[in-house]
């Protein structure tokens, strides 16, 4: 028996409220008056942080016609990791730009998306290159930041790495509620602007020749996706650090859940797996490994592992 699309959506979205009612509402106890507005907040984290990184993933593979990449691919994580280890050695971690959230979150999301739109306008100055010459440049690039994190790290006093390490993972657990609300506004925004090309999507996932021959204005629509897919990826990376391997993860599973091509259906089926991806994660390490992890470590152990699978799938194909 063949299960339809809305059907599969449907089941997801019950999925992911019921999951989200499990988070909330499991060993309340009395004070949930307390308890309750934090766990909202942490919901609300999480549920923006799943919506922002499989929407760019989907529409980042969509750009690329490749399964097994991911924004991160651009340097970004790599990036974020670099300002935060160049924050702590250069001023400490006591000061305003490294203790300071809204600072720190603007830094973060300004640098990120200057980089971004810098390396763009370079790549795609003259004619003739492509988005895989943008990719070999912001691996490069990831590779570079990350050896400078690394050279600085190495040198910082161990204390003040032990604090760096805190923002380097992926942490639910003292998101601002400021940023939060602002990181939504930035989103409805970007959801508004990116109506004008989602009408796109399925063509270009033909490839780039075919998306001109049926009259896309390719080189203007991509350019365009690829700023919105920088700009989303600052965005959840300042807000909660970087969680390398969701995208992937959810993106892979909902072609092969979905199976259509319709990015319409694929960008929802990707947001509410990505929903139950994260929440279920947070869910496992507050419950079962009563926070000695995180819920990136999770998440990456998993993607990292089907990653694999997906490299060996492809090899034998």
């Amino acid at each position: 028996m063949t299960i339809n699309i809305k059907t599969k959506l449907s089941i997801l979205a019950a999925a992911a409220v019921a999951l989200i009612a499990a988070f909330l509402f499991i060993k309340l106890g009395a004070n949930w008056g307390y308890a309750l507005p934090r766990r909202g907040t942490k919901v609300l984290a999480m549920v923006l942080t799943a919506v922002t990184i499989a929407f760019s993933t989907m529409v980042f593979q969509t750009i690329t016609n490749n399964r097994i990449l991911t924004p991160s691919i651009l340097g970004l994580d790599s990036l974020y990791n670099l300002i935060q280890t160049v924050v702590i050695f250069a001023f400490g971690s006591t000061t305003m730009t490294a203790m300071n959230k809204n600072v720190n979150f603007v830094l973060c999301v300004g640098v990120m998306v200057l980089f971004a739109g810098v390396l763009y306008k370079i790549i795609f100055r003259r004619e003739g290159r492509n988005v895989y010459f943008l990719l070999l440049v912001g691996i490069i690039f990831g590779t570079l930041f990350q050896s400078f994190s690394s050279f600085m790290q190495v040198l910082i006093d161990p204390n003040e790495y032990l604090r760096l390490q805190d923002k380097l993972f992926a942490s639910f657990n003292n998101v601002n509620k400021d940023l939060l609300y602002l990181s939504i506004a930035a989103l409805l925004v970007i959801g508004l602007y990116f109506k004008r090309f989602a009408k796109y999507l399925d063509v270009l996932s033909l490839g780039k020749e075919q998306a001109i021959n049926l009259g896309v204005d390719y080189d203007y629509v991509v350019k365009r996706l690829l700023v919105l897919v920088a700009i989303l990826v600052s965005i959840s990376t300042a807000l909660v650090g970087p969680i390398t391997f969701l995208g992937l993860l959810v993106a892979n599973v909902t072609h092969q859940l979905m199976g259509t091509y319709r990015h319409s259906q694929l960008i929802v089926g990707s947001m509410l797996i990505s929903i139950i991806a994260l929440v279920g994660g947070q869910l496992i390490v507050e419950r079962v490994f009563t926070f000695t992890t995180t819920v990136s470590v999770v998440v990456n152990l998993a993607g990292g592992l089907y990653f694999i699978y997906l490299l060996l799938k492809e090899n034998k194909s």
